[in-house]
């Protein structure tokens, strides 16, 4: 399996979670990017530099995933909507099998 499917739920986190295909070895940032998602703006590309990659893992999935680093917890201090115990900025997590299914959702605001 070279794909995965990775759900973007609405802020809300109700009905209307956008599927998106993402190949294995690529960051939930450039999944969003690439199927789509506009509520993920990444206006650094990535580099760990703007915080506009928000988005709020469920707690199902937080054990699923390794813990942010000591850059990526600094970042969060800047999200533009309230930081929640599952924030993480997408660029920092890399797709793997074991991700098949994620579900992630996205915050009310970038800026």
């Amino acid at each position: 399996m070279n794909t995965i499917t990775i759900h973007f739920q609405n802020p809300e986190g109700t009905a209307g979670a956008r599927a998106v295909e993402a190949r294995i070895g690529r960051t939930l940032m450039q999944a969003a990017v690439d199927g789509g998602v506009t509520a993920i703006a990444a206006d650094c590309g990535g580099l760990l530099s703007c915080a506009t990659c928000h988005v709020i893992v469920p707690p199902e999935w937080q054990p699923r995933l390794p813990g942010p680093a000591g850059d990526e917890l600094d970042m969060l201090e800047m999200t533009a909507a309230p930081r929640e115990a599952g924030s993480r900025l997408s660029c920092q997590i890399v797709l793997s099998a074991e991700l098949q299914g994620l579900v992630v959702r996205l915050p009310t605001t970038q800026y």
